[in-house]
């Protein structure tokens, strides 16, 4: 008998009927005894703003490269299929499970009431106790060594349920669902599958001129690269998007490794008469350059422009999207006696993009980098106001 498949997942938001979605999801297996016997967890790129990322700590860059939900559906089925499916909170977990593969075409015996869950059955095997996953856990022992993180969720969730079958052994509650899961039927799948990515295996790739072929004929067309990189640097950050699209133009305009380290010199020479030798470091450790690069720019005294730089100006039009530290209502107002203005969407008339997350996955963020446009975090913004607009 397979015995029970613990989940958890973390969200964008709480209702998957107003585009919320998954994540990170975790998928433990725990024998009828209550062993556990197998761990699976995977980053799911939801193709959106990733929400509240101050609980989940999931980041756009690491869920970039990561797989959909699509794409994971059929093995993620295979650890589930003939199980008892487990959560702490299954309401919220199943609903969530189950909206995402029907988004996607498939119907499956997953939902609020197919399954146990843990936190309910606390008012029977731990009465007077809190129902949090934590207090539950912390009333059998069982340590949460990271929590809101979708593994840690998981384990600490199948170790609870291991707790319970030990108080209850040979219980009728527990064969009842063992027998009922193996009758559920699953449908067959059509879509492709991905490997799945932990966080730690979507860690941020090598410094983007690694990816450059060492030599290429005599680029041109720098002057594109070049605007491209002073857009990239705005906030000081160079994101997985930005990245990926230096080298994809650098490909296409010809521009090597060898070729890119000297534009990035001339670039850091045009900074130079601009900021201070801390800002100036800071921007050649992220062209993969040396503090060393920085002093002889700064000694060499001021060089010619070599690309316009971007500003922006009195009339732009600015975007903002996601849950920034700063109440969105207070940025549209500071932007507004800057004397630019707050658009809705992206078009192609928006000067800058504004993300919580440089990385964002949202819609917004989509077509900004479809129209060319700079994504920048907040305090890149506020840097902007503070220093002044162009009238």
């Amino acid at each position: 008998m397979p015995g029970y498949a613990v989940v958890d997942l973390e969200t964008t938001g709480l209702d998957p009927d107003r585009q919320h979605r998954i994540v990170e999801l975790a998928v433990v297996h725990v024998s009828p005894g209550g062993e556990i016997t197998g761990r699976w967890e995977t980053l799911v790129n939801p193709l959106r703003d990733l929400g509240p990322q101050r609980i989940h700590r999931v980041t756009a860059a690491q869920t970039a490269h990561a797989p959909t939900f699509d794409l994971i559906a059929e093995q993620l089925a295979a650890l589930i299929a003939g199980r008892v499916v487990v959560a702490h909170n299954l309401r919220f977990d199943g609903t969530f499970l189950a909206a995402e593969y029907a988004r996607h075409g498939y119907r499956v015996p997953l939902g609020p009431h197919v399954g146990l869950c843990t936190m309910q059955l606390a008012a029977k095997y731990l009465p007077g106790k809190g129902r949090s996953l934590a207090d539950c856990c912390a009333a059998v022992g069982v340590t949460i060594s990271d929590a809101h993180r979708a593994s840690a969720d998981a384990f600490a969730t199948a170790q609870l349920l291991a707790a319970y079958l030990r108080m209850d052994p040979g219980g009728p509650l527990w064969a009842q669902e063992l027998e009922l899961a193996g009758e559920h039927p699953w449908p067959e799948f059509f879509h492709p599958s991905a490997e799945w990515m932990s966080r730690e295996h979507t860690a941020r790739q090598g410094h983007f001129l690694s990816r450059l072929v060492e030599w290429l004929p005599p680029a041109r067309g720098q002057d594109a690269y070049l605007t491209l990189l002073d857009q990239a640097l705005l906030d000081r950050h160079i994101s997985i998007a930005e990245a990926d699209a230096l080298v994809t133009l650098a490909g296409e305009l010809g521009i090597c490794r060898a070729t890119a380290l000297d534009l990035h010199r001339a670039y850091l020479g045009q900074l130079a008469a601009e900021v201070g030798r801390s800002d100036l470091c800071q921007v050649a450790e992220l062209l993969g350059l040396a503090k060393a690069d920085a002093d002889r720019a700064l000694r060499a005294g001021p060089v010619g422009p070599i690309v316009n730089r971007f500003a922006l100006t009195t009339g732009d039009h600015v975007v903002f999207t996601g849950e920034m530290r700063r109440e969105r209502p207070d940025w549209e107002r500071r932007a507004v006696d800057a004397g630019l203005r707050v658009h809705p969407a992206v078009t192609k008339k928006v000067k800058l993009l504004v993300a919580a997350d440089p990385d964002t996955l949202s819609g917004k963020g989509r077509k900004a980098r479809d129209y060319g446009i700079p994504v920048i975090t907040e305090d890149a913004f506020a840097g902007m106001l503070d220093r002044g607009i162009r009238t």
